[in-house]
């Protein structure tokens, strides 16, 4: 299926792959080490798991789909790693985000030029940056990366996994 508007054109790969590459990063990655820090510093494999999911439910939201992230309150607007919070687990985090993006992306698919050039106020105030729902789906994609990249370190440094590239074809979104 083809997105009703040509600005997404770049974007639907995109998210198709970072989709598969949500799944591929979750592959073999077990509780136990989804949860190590490495020298008690850096984020874990559930936090920004988490911060995945979040971001796809933030741009639904955007987007005008209301639904709410069910982990809100742990990762809303880049709230830090607590290490006193109780975390979902990876098999949680998969379901999440899978509820949320199939939704999306069938949103992405039909949302209009029209919407997409609303304004959106999103904080930051950067000059060369328009405030409108086009450039969230921009900055949602591109936190996605980051985040999948963060990922992939983070597998191989507390699980000692590479990243597989593999693509599930059952998955259409």
């Amino acid at each position: 299926m083809k997105a009703t508007s040509p600005a997404l054109k770049i974007v639907i790969p995109a998210y198709r792959w970072h989709t598969q590459m949500f799944d591929n990063m979750t592959k073999d990655i077990n509780d136990a080490d989804a949860t190590k820090r490495i020298e008690g510093r850096t984020n874990n494999i559930i936090w920004t798991l988490g911060n995945l999911v979040n971001c796809r439910y933030w741009l639904a939201n955007v987007l005008g789909i209301e639904e709410k992230d069910p982990n809100d309150t742990l990762f809303k607007e880049g709230k830090a790693y607590d290490a006193n919070a109780i975390y979902p687990t990876v098999e949680e985090f998969k379901r999440s985000w899978h509820n949320i993006s199939k939704k999306l992306y069938d949103k992405l698919l039909s949302v209009t030029d029209e919407v997409l050039n609303e304004g959106e106020d999103f904080g930051m105030k950067v000059d060369f940056m328009e405030e409108n729902k086009l450039n969230m789906v921009g900055m949602g994609i591109d936190r996605t990366s980051y985040l999948l990249g963060q990922l992939g370190l983070l597998r191989r440094a507390v699980a000692n996994l590479g990243t597989s590239y593999d693509i599930n074809s059952n998955v259409e979104y």
